[in-house]
């Protein structure tokens, strides 16, 4: 078996189904594994995937090992894998876990490999955006197949662990804010008499085409805002809207925020 998932929640099934889509691999060379059995057998419905029946089994019979389960669980989790670890690969997607708090548990007397990466959940659609530490102890082969599984599931860069915090509050957590703002452009439009399903589809697709224009164009976001904002017109009056009510300072100590729980959520190195 080529790739285990250790978790079959939110995320470990955006990047589920997201490898299935794409073909990536086969769903023969794919097991789960997950704590409840109806969350890990729901995929067996309509792909061929193996449902390993302990999280001992599903490390022993797999080359490579998805960690997909929340920060507080995972622990437990590789204190549980350590003793099969010999000759694995584990790719981590747990935020506000280092690579030293997982090489404290999965070190080289383990035998183990270790990679630490942040995806997000449009994976699920083949427009994920994921991070891979250049800190790992994967051999240069191993990695660059991570890369390629992640890279078939939307865009993928490779940074220094320093700079994972940020990318955490950047795009592991902001499909979070993407979804609020969604959700409260529809409510203003209901309140206006558009019926809700429309709101929903119109606001998805003016967040989608805006996304494409910063993308495809590579113009600077600032010179697409002005292109829409015509002098007197709605557009600025609802931009000055937002600048009072704060709106930019509001996303950014968001963000800092959220930087800020994944860095404390690293600072104590567990021993194994």
């Amino acid at each position: 078996m080529k790739l285990g998932f250790i978790g079959a929640g939110n995320m470990g099934t955006a990047i589920l189904k997201g490898i299935l889509s794409s073909g990536f691999l086969p769903p023969e060379e794919i097991a789960v594994y997950d704590v409840n059995p109806q969350q890990s057998a729901r995929f067996a419905e309509s792909k061929p995937i193996r449902i390993a029946q302990s999280l001992e089994g599903l490390v022993e019979g797999c080359d490579c090992i998805l960690l997909a389960v929340k920060p507080v669980y995972l622990k437990d989790v590789l204190l549980a894998a350590k003793p099969l670890a010999d000759g694995k690969d584990f790719i981590s997607i747990a935020a506000g876990w280092t690579f030293a708090m997982l090489t404290g548990i999965l070190n080289e007397k383990s035998g183990a490999r270790v990679l630490r990466v942040m995806p997000n959940t449009p994976a699920m659609v083949g427009a994920g955006f994921t991070a891979l530490c250049e800190q790992t102890t994967l051999s240069e082969e191993s990695f660059q197949w991570a890369k390629a599984l992640f890279a078939t599931l939307g865009e993928v860069a490779v940074l220094p662990e320093s700079q994972f915090d940020a990318i955490v509050a950047l795009t592991g957590s902001s499909p979070a804010y993407v979804f609020i703002f969604i959700e409260a452009m529809a409510d203003a439009a209901v309140k206006l008499g558009l019926p809700r399903a429309l709101a929903y589809r119109a606001a998805a697709q003016a967040v989608l085409g805006s996304a494409q224009m910063v993308l495809m164009t590579e113009e600077h976001p600032a010179k697409l805002k002005d292109m829409v904002c015509s002098p007197g017109g709605t557009t600025i009056e609802a931009v000055a809207s937002l600048e009072r009510d704060g709106f930019r300072s509001a996303v950014i100590n968001a963000m800092v925020a959220c930087a800020e729980k994944s860095r404390s959520m690293g600072e104590t190195k567990p021993k194994a």
